[in-house]
């Protein structure tokens, strides 16, 4: 599991690692019932406060995403894909809101927009 911490980004480190984990998480990437990292071994390994890296893994455990067993470690949990499903649309939404207040500053129209997002579709 690679996770990439950059200096540069304005969110918080603890953050930072919570999207990447989650990310490969909902990817497929990281299965369930796969072993993370101890809370250690990855703060050592980014050169990062234990503390920050254990936020991270709190905050996953606090959303679903991972479980802790005692003693054992940290695991991803099984996915609910209709939480997962709800919460990529939540994002989805907040994306598109952004959008069209920075549309309205451009003067764009809706048909404006849907044709962008087209074009940006059949590139990918």
């Amino acid at each position: 599991m690679e996770i990439i911490i950059s200096n540069a980004n304005n969110q918080p480190i603890y953050e930072q690692i919570y999207i990447q984990i989650k990310t490969l998480i909902i990817a497929g990437k990281l299965q369930e019932g796969e072993l993370l990292p101890s809370i250690r071994s990855l703060a050592k390994d980014l050169r990062i406060s234990v503390i920050t890296t254990k936020r991270a893994y709190d905050e996953l455990e606090k959303d679903g995403y991972i479980y802790s067993a005692a003693g054992k470690g940290s695991y991803v949990a099984k996915k609910n894909t209709q939480i997962l499903r709800e919460a990529n649309l939540k994002e989805i939404e907040e994306h598109i809101r952004t959008i069209f207040q920075l549309a309205q500053g451009c003067n764009l129209k809706t048909d404006d927009i849907l044709d962008m997002v087209k074009i940006i579709s059949e590139e990918e």
